[in-house]
């Protein structure tokens, strides 16, 4: 699952007090230290990220591989460097936001129900993909029973009409290719932050003018919703756009849940100060 690539080189500045924020909080610390273990046991253990992947990352429900822990598990794998390393910086950079004004038992809540919500939102959009090309495929004159086999061992006598081919080419994608990454819990908390501190100014790179977060996270949630049903990303392929677009849908609703909420809750509560993400 890809990360937000672009939040790079930012540093959260209060401009009432002239002092960052530098220390990290214990949850936030916590989880990127959880990641880092996990991704280094991936390269440092015998076959290590294949049997992470295997067992912890999130397989499509028909695969062999499928087990209900994974829709947390799959938070903990990262497919590279690049892939963790953003996404732990958005968590640190983020998050860290989040937990002291929230508290640590209200971020976590927060944070695995997003990524859960993810999850299980990316596996409905594979779920009715799936069926769509396999119905396409029994009409073309497949049978269920090869088409199991197919997937099943990844080989077989491929049809030849280069239309039905490529249908049963997605169709093995869908059920061969698990999801990984803590993006949908970092969309969840950008949502998050954008409801808190709409004007928030975040300065990206390659954008020379910072761009207020009530802005920029509409536009960045467009992108993916546009990459998820075109399938064209500048980030690169097999990102899983709608687990980022299941991460904000939960982190918005649970916004709107904890709106009018007693102490601790989400409060909405805009200031004029300049705030600035560079």
């Amino acid at each position: 699952m890809g990360s937000p690539e672009f939040l790079q080189g930012c540093e959260w500045q209060r401009h009432r007090n002239g002092s960052p924020m530098s220390r990290m909080p214990r949850t936030v610390a916590g989880l990127l230290i959880a990641n880092i273990i996990v991704f280094a046991a991936g390269f440092l253990l015998p076959n290590g990220s294949e049997r992470l992947v295997t067992v912890g990352a999130l397989w499509y429900p028909a695969n062999a591989n499928f087990g209900l822990w994974q829709v947390v598990s799959y938070m903990f794998l990262h497919a590279n460097l690049s892939h963790i390393f953003f996404n732990m910086f958005a968590l640190v950079s983020f998050g860290s936001i989040l937990e002291r004004e929230w508290g640590a038992a209200r971020f976590l809540i927060f944070y695995f129900l997003c990524g859960v919500g993810a999850a299980m939102i990316q596996t409905g959009v594979n779920w009715e993909q799936f069926r769509g090309l396999h119905d396409r495929l029994i009409a073309a004159g497949l049978t269920p029973s090869n088409i199991s086999s197919l997937l099943a061992t990844g080989r077989g006598r491929l049809p030849p009409d280069p239309a039905v081919k490529a249908a049963l080419v997605e169709l093995y994608g869908i059920y061969a290719s698990p999801v990984l990454g803590a993006s949908g819990a970092i969309y969840g908390l950008l949502v998050a932050f954008g409801f808190l501190h709409p004007n928030a100014k975040l300065g990206l790179m390659f954008v020379p003018v910072p761009i207020a977060a009530k802005f920029f996270i509409p536009g960045l949630l467009l992108f993916d919703l546009f990459s998820g049903f075109t399938g064209f990303s500048i980030f690169g392929a097999s990102i899983a756009h709608f687990a980022h677009l299941g991460g904000a849908a939960i982190g918005f609703l649970l916004m709107l849940l904890w709106r009018h909420r007693g102490p601790g809750a989400a409060k909405f509560t805009p200031t004029g100060v300049s705030q600035t993400f560079r």
